[in-house]
Protein backbone atom coordinates (compact mmCIF):
# COMPACT_ATOMS: atom_id res chain seq x y z
CA UNK A 1 0.00 0.00 0.00
CA UNK A 2 1.08 3.56 -0.52
CA UNK A 3 0.67 6.91 1.56
CA UNK A 4 -0.34 9.49 -0.09
CA UNK A 5 2.25 12.36 -1.41
CA UNK A 6 0.83 14.84 1.16
CA UNK A 7 1.89 13.01 3.68
CA UNK A 8 5.07 11.84 2.93
CA UNK A 9 6.50 15.98 3.94
CA UNK A 10 8.79 16.37 6.07
CA UNK A 11 7.67 18.33 9.16
CA UNK A 12 10.35 21.55 10.60
CA UNK A 13 9.97 22.19 14.14
CA UNK A 14 8.27 26.08 13.29
CA UNK A 15 5.43 24.41 11.07
CA UNK A 16 4.44 22.17 13.57
CA UNK A 17 4.48 24.96 16.39
CA UNK A 18 2.43 26.55 14.02
CA UNK A 19 -0.33 24.10 14.10
CA UNK A 20 -3.27 23.76 16.51
CA UNK A 21 -2.00 22.43 20.03
CA UNK A 22 -4.69 19.90 21.09
CA UNK A 23 -4.92 16.94 24.04
CA UNK A 24 -7.14 14.54 25.54
CA UNK A 25 -10.08 16.13 26.54
CA UNK A 26 -12.44 12.90 27.20
CA UNK A 27 -12.35 11.11 31.05
CA UNK A 28 -9.52 9.96 32.23
CA UNK A 29 -9.35 6.52 34.73
CA UNK A 30 -6.15 6.76 36.91
CA UNK A 31 -6.02 2.83 38.50
CA UNK A 32 -3.26 2.89 41.83
CA UNK A 33 -5.53 0.30 43.35
CA UNK A 34 -5.07 -3.35 43.44
CA UNK A 35 -8.26 -3.57 43.65
CA UNK A 36 -9.46 -1.54 41.05
CA UNK A 37 -7.65 -3.53 38.48
CA UNK A 38 -9.72 -6.57 37.76
CA UNK A 39 -12.59 -4.36 36.62
CA UNK A 40 -10.26 -1.69 34.85
CA UNK A 41 -9.20 -4.81 32.37
CA UNK A 42 -12.27 -6.24 31.84
CA UNK A 43 -13.99 -2.93 30.11
CA UNK A 44 -9.94 -2.35 28.32
CA UNK A 45 -10.44 -6.24 27.15
CA UNK A 46 -14.03 -5.86 25.31
CA UNK A 47 -11.62 -3.62 23.29
CA UNK A 48 -10.55 -4.39 19.42
CA UNK A 49 -8.24 -1.21 19.41
CA UNK A 50 -6.56 0.50 22.32
CA UNK A 51 -4.44 3.24 21.99
CA UNK A 52 -1.05 2.44 24.13
CA UNK A 53 2.16 4.08 25.47
CA UNK A 54 4.43 3.78 28.96
CA UNK A 55 5.86 6.98 30.44
CA UNK A 56 9.31 6.39 32.38
CA UNK A 57 10.86 8.75 35.00
CA UNK A 58 13.40 10.27 33.32
CA UNK A 59 17.33 8.84 33.94
CA UNK A 60 20.24 11.76 34.69
CA UNK A 61 22.73 9.83 34.81
CA UNK A 62 24.87 7.27 33.11
CA UNK A 63 24.41 3.52 33.40
CA UNK A 64 21.26 4.55 35.40
CA UNK A 65 17.62 3.00 34.59
CA UNK A 66 13.80 2.71 36.08
CA UNK A 67 11.40 0.77 35.05
CA UNK A 68 8.28 1.69 33.03
CA UNK A 69 6.21 4.17 35.88
CA UNK A 70 2.95 4.20 33.84
CA UNK A 71 0.75 2.32 31.24
CA UNK A 72 -1.26 4.31 29.04
CA UNK A 73 -4.13 2.41 27.01
CA UNK A 74 -7.04 4.41 25.13
CA UNK A 75 -10.44 3.05 24.53
CA UNK A 76 -12.68 5.04 21.98
CA UNK A 77 -14.33 7.18 24.96
CA UNK A 78 -11.72 6.71 28.22
CA UNK A 79 -7.95 6.88 29.02
CA UNK A 80 -6.68 4.31 31.41
CA UNK A 81 -3.71 5.10 33.05
CA UNK A 82 -2.24 2.15 35.16
CA UNK A 83 0.21 3.38 37.55
CA UNK A 84 2.87 1.02 38.20
CA UNK A 85 4.40 3.46 41.06
CA UNK A 86 0.91 1.81 43.28
CA UNK A 87 -0.01 -1.50 41.63
CA UNK A 88 1.82 -4.34 40.13
CA UNK A 89 2.28 -5.47 36.64
CA UNK A 90 -0.79 -8.55 37.84
CA UNK A 91 -1.49 -11.15 35.74
CA UNK A 92 -4.53 -9.82 34.52
CA UNK A 93 -2.50 -7.12 32.70
CA UNK A 94 0.13 -9.57 31.36
CA UNK A 95 -2.78 -10.84 29.56
CA UNK A 96 -4.17 -8.04 28.05
CA UNK A 97 -0.75 -7.25 26.86
CA UNK A 98 -0.33 -10.70 25.46
CA UNK A 99 -3.77 -10.84 24.21
CA UNK A 100 -3.42 -10.94 19.64
CA UNK A 101 -6.78 -9.83 19.47
CA UNK A 102 -6.53 -6.49 21.10
CA UNK A 103 -4.68 -4.33 18.70
CA UNK A 104 -2.34 -2.14 20.68
CA UNK A 105 -1.32 0.53 18.96
CA UNK A 106 1.72 3.66 19.52
CA UNK A 107 5.25 4.63 18.60
CA UNK A 108 8.20 2.80 19.59
CA UNK A 109 6.03 0.35 21.51
CA UNK A 110 9.22 -2.12 20.77
CA UNK A 111 11.15 -0.84 23.12
CA UNK A 112 8.45 0.02 25.94
CA UNK A 113 7.11 -3.87 25.89
CA UNK A 114 11.17 -4.86 26.55
CA UNK A 115 11.54 -2.66 29.31
CA UNK A 116 7.69 -3.60 30.49
CA UNK A 117 8.79 -7.58 30.55
CA UNK A 118 11.85 -6.85 32.48
CA UNK A 119 9.35 -5.84 35.68
CA UNK A 120 7.64 -9.27 34.56
CA UNK A 121 7.93 -11.42 31.69
CA UNK A 122 5.13 -11.82 29.62
CA UNK A 123 4.32 -12.98 25.84
CA UNK A 124 3.53 -9.70 24.00
CA UNK A 125 1.43 -9.86 21.15
CA UNK A 126 -0.88 -7.11 19.21
CA UNK A 127 1.43 -4.70 19.02
CA UNK A 128 1.34 -2.05 16.09
CA UNK A 129 4.65 0.51 15.89
CA UNK A 130 3.18 3.69 14.14
CA UNK A 131 7.13 4.65 13.36
CA UNK A 132 7.77 1.36 11.83
CA UNK A 133 4.37 1.83 9.86
CA UNK A 134 5.70 5.15 8.82
CA UNK A 135 8.83 4.00 8.18
CA UNK A 136 7.69 1.36 5.50
CA UNK A 137 5.60 3.58 3.95
CA UNK A 138 8.56 6.03 2.82
CA UNK A 139 6.91 8.75 5.11
CA UNK A 140 9.73 11.44 6.28
CA UNK A 141 8.27 11.42 9.67
CA UNK A 142 7.75 8.72 12.17
CA UNK A 143 7.59 10.31 15.89
CA UNK A 144 4.38 10.62 17.52
CA UNK A 145 4.32 14.18 17.62
CA UNK A 146 5.64 14.16 13.78
CA UNK A 147 3.07 12.08 12.77
CA UNK A 148 0.17 13.78 14.87
CA UNK A 149 1.20 16.96 12.51
CA UNK A 150 1.24 15.07 9.61
CA UNK A 151 -1.75 12.85 9.78
CA UNK A 152 -3.84 14.87 12.21
CA UNK A 153 -3.20 18.72 11.33
CA UNK A 154 -2.73 19.20 15.01
CA UNK A 155 0.70 19.58 17.43
CA UNK A 156 0.56 17.51 20.86
CA UNK A 157 2.92 19.03 23.43
CA UNK A 158 5.70 17.24 25.13
CA UNK A 159 6.04 20.33 27.90
CA UNK A 160 6.28 17.57 30.79
CA UNK A 161 7.94 14.02 29.09
CA UNK A 162 11.08 14.59 31.27
CA UNK A 163 9.05 14.93 34.48
CA UNK A 164 9.26 12.63 37.50
CA UNK A 165 6.90 10.31 36.44
CA UNK A 166 8.06 7.86 39.63
CA UNK A 167 6.53 10.54 41.92
CA UNK A 168 3.16 8.51 44.18
CA UNK A 169 0.99 11.53 43.03
CA UNK A 170 0.74 12.78 39.04
CA UNK A 171 -0.36 16.26 38.70
CA UNK A 172 -3.13 16.68 36.58
CA UNK A 173 -0.30 18.10 34.01
CA UNK A 174 0.93 14.84 33.83
CA UNK A 175 -2.32 12.98 33.45
CA UNK A 176 -3.03 15.11 30.59
CA UNK A 177 -0.21 14.26 29.06
CA UNK A 178 -0.20 10.54 29.39
CA UNK A 179 -3.50 10.47 28.14
CA UNK A 180 -2.55 12.31 24.85
CA UNK A 181 -0.01 10.26 23.97
CA UNK A 182 -2.72 7.20 24.21
CA UNK A 183 -5.16 8.86 22.58
CA UNK A 184 -3.64 10.22 19.60
CA UNK A 185 -1.60 7.00 18.77
CA UNK A 186 -5.40 5.15 18.41
CA UNK A 187 -6.18 8.27 16.07
CA UNK A 188 -3.30 7.99 14.05
CA UNK A 189 -3.61 4.20 13.84
CA UNK A 190 -7.59 4.87 12.65
CA UNK A 191 -6.62 7.76 10.21
CA UNK A 192 -3.97 5.11 8.90
CA UNK A 193 -6.79 2.68 8.38
CA UNK A 194 -9.20 5.35 6.72
CA UNK A 195 -6.69 5.96 4.28
CA UNK A 196 -6.66 2.62 3.26
CA UNK A 197 -3.31 1.42 4.90
CA UNK A 198 -4.96 -1.32 7.29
Amino acid sequence: MQVPEEYKKKFTKAEINELPLRQYEGPIKLIDNEEDVPDAIAKLSKCKLLGFDTETRPVFRKGLSYPPSLIQLATDDCVYLLHLSHISLSDYIKKLLSSADIIKTGVAVINDVKELRQVSPFDGKGFVDLGDLARSLEMQTNGLRNLAANLLGFRISKGVQCSNWGRKELTPQQLTYAATDAWVSREIYLKFKDLGIL
